[in-house]
C-alpha cells in the first residue's frame, strides 16, 4: 500500500436522516482534524448533488460546540440526496474531485450509497487516479449486509418501542384496536422494535407483522380476532412493507397510483393508505367499532431528544474509523462485529469491501420471527435491546384487584 496521499478530503450524507447521523459526520470531522494528510476536508451540500454542482462548506472551520451540538441532532446537517448516480453521474463527480484534488472521499449512508462509493472508487482506479473512497453505514432499516446492525437503527428503535408503550397505554384506557404503521420496506426490524417495551403480560404490540412473512388478508383478520375476544383489544405493529402471500405489498394492492422514487420503489412511507385499508377491512369484517390507525412515517427517523446513547456512540466511531482505515487502505466499509451481548455488550470495528454492502439488503433471520408470523422470539429482544439505550418503565393500575 502506497503511502496516503496528502491532498483535500469530502464528506456527505445521502438517504433519509436518521437520529445519529450527524454523529458519523463529527466523527469523520474531528479525526480528519487529527491526520495533517487531509489539508481541506469539504461538506458536501445534498450529498453527491453538491459534488457535482461544487457546494461545498469548510468543515474544519466548525468550532466544538458546534460540532457536539450537530452530533447531538437528528436528520443530515449537511443535507442529503435520493439521486442515484449512474456512471455519466460519476464521471462529473471524479471531474470534481480531480479539480480540487480531492483523493479522500467519505460517504454516510446506506447501500445505495455503499454502490455510489463503489462506482466512483471503481472509476478513479481505471483512470490511474489515487482516490480512497469508504462508506460509513447508515439506516434505520437495519438492513445493510455485513455489519451486526447499522448505526441509527438503535435511535429509530427506540422511538418505535417508546411510542408503542404509550399506544399501548392509550389502547388500554379506550379499549379497541389500533394499528401502528412503522418504516420497513424489505426487512422487518425497525417494527419488531415495536416489542422492546413490553412490560407486562397482556401489553401490546399483540401482533407484529414484517416484511419477511406474507401475511393474507383471512389470516391478519383471523389474528385480530383472536386477541380482541381474549383481551377486549389489540394493538397491531405492521411494517410499510407488509405483503401478501404473493410477496406483493398491501400498499402496491390497494393504492392504483403508486408514486416512486428515483431508485424506482413504491411510496410507502409518506401514505397512510395501509393503515386506513386495515382499519377499514377489520371494521368491515369483524364489525369492531373502535379501530384507530396512525401511520408514523418520517418521525421516527429525525426524532430530537431521543438519541440512544450507544447508537451514537458507535455512529461516531464509525465515522472516526473511516478516516483511520483511508491512512492505510484504498476504500472499504466500515463494519460493526458483535463481541459481547446483554451487560458486557461490546462491538468491534473492522473493514469490508465496498462491493459486498453496495446495492443489496439482508431481512430478519428465521429465528427472530415467531412460527406463526405474526410476532418475534425472545432472540430478537435479546440483539435488539442493547442497541436502544434504557426504556422508560411505566404502571397500570386498571387491572388491580377490585374490591
Amino acid at each position: 500500500m502506497s503511502k496516503a496521499p496528502k491532498a483535500n478530503a469530502v464528506v456527505g450524507q445521502s438517504g433519509g436522516p436518521t437520529g445519529v447521523i450527524n454523529a458519523s459526520l463529527a466523527g469523520v470531522i474531528e479525526e480528519a482534524k487529527k491526520h495533517p494528510e487531509i489539508e481541506n476536508l469539504y461538506g458536501a451540500v445534498h450529498a453527491v448533488s453538491g459534488m457535482v454542482k461544487e457546494n461545498f462548506i469548510d468543515l474544519k472551520k466548525l468550532s466544538s460546540e458546534t460540532l457536539e451540538r450537530m452530533a447531538g441532532s437528528p436528520s443530515s446537517a449537511l443535507g442529503s440526496s435520493r439521486d442515484k448516480p449512474d456512471a455519466e453521474y460519476c464521471g462529473r463527480i471524479l471531474d470534481v474531485f480531480e479539480k480540487r484534488n480531492i483523493k479522500y472521499f467519505f460517504y454516510i449512508g446506506g447501500n445505495d450509497s455503499a454502490n455510489t462509493a463503489h462506482i466512483i472508487n471503481t472509476m478513479a482506479a481505471k483512470a490511474g487516479y489515487e482516490l480512497r473512497a469508504f462508506h460509513v453505514p447508515k439506516t434505520v432499516d437495519n438492513d445493510l449486509l455485513v455489519t451486526d446492525h447499522c448505526p441509527g437503527f438503535g435511535t429509530a428503535a427506540k422511538f418505535v418501542a417508546c411510542a408503542l408503550i404509550g399506544d399501548d397505554l392509550d389502547n388500554r384506557a379506550l379499549p379497541g384496536i389500533k394499528i401502528d404503521v412503522i418504516m420497513g420496506r424489505h426487512a422487518g426490524f425497525l417494527t419488531a422494535a415495536a416489542a422492546l417495551g413490553r412490560q407486562r403480560d397482556d401489553d401490546g404490540p399483540h401482533l407484529i407483522y414484517m416484511p419477511e412473512r406474507g401475511v393474507s388478508m383471512e389470516k391478519f383478520l383471523g389474528d385480530v380476532e383472536g386477541v380482541y375476544k381474549k383481551l377486549g383489544r389489540c394493538v397491531v405493529a405492521v411494517s410499510e412493507g407488509m405483503c401478501d402471500v404473493d410477496h406483493v405489498t398491501w400498499t402496491e394492492k390497494v393504492v392504483k397510483q403508486n408514486e416512486r422514487d428515483s431508485h424506482g420503489n413504491v411510496q410507502l412511507s409518506g401514505t397512510g393508505a395501509l393503515a386506513d385499508f386495515l382499519a377499514g377491512q377489520i371494521k368491515e369484517k369483524l364489525k369492531i367499532k373502535r379501530v384507530r390507525a396512525d401511520t408514523f412515517g418520517y418521525l421516527q427517523r429525525s426524532f430530537a431528544g431521543l438519541q440512544s446513547p450507544v447508537d451514537a456512540k458507535e455512529a461516531r466511531r464509525c465515522g472516526q474509523q473511516a478516516v483511520k482505515y483511508a491512512m492505510s487502505k484504498m476504500s472499504g466499509s466500515v463494519a460493526m462485529k458483535r463481541l459481547a451481548n446483554g451487560a458486557d455488550y461490546k462491538v468491534a470495528l473492522f473493514c469490508t469491501e465496498l462491493s459486498s454492502v453496495a446495492e443489496r439488503t439482508k431481512s430478519m433471520p428465521d429465528e427472530y420471527i415467531n412460527d406463526q408470523g405474526n410476532g418475534i422470539t425472545p432472540a430478537f429482544v435479546e440483539y435488539a435491546m442493547p442497541l436502544t439505550g434504557n426504556l422508560p418503565k411505566t404502571e397500570y393500575i386498571g387491572n388491580y384487584p377490585k374490591i
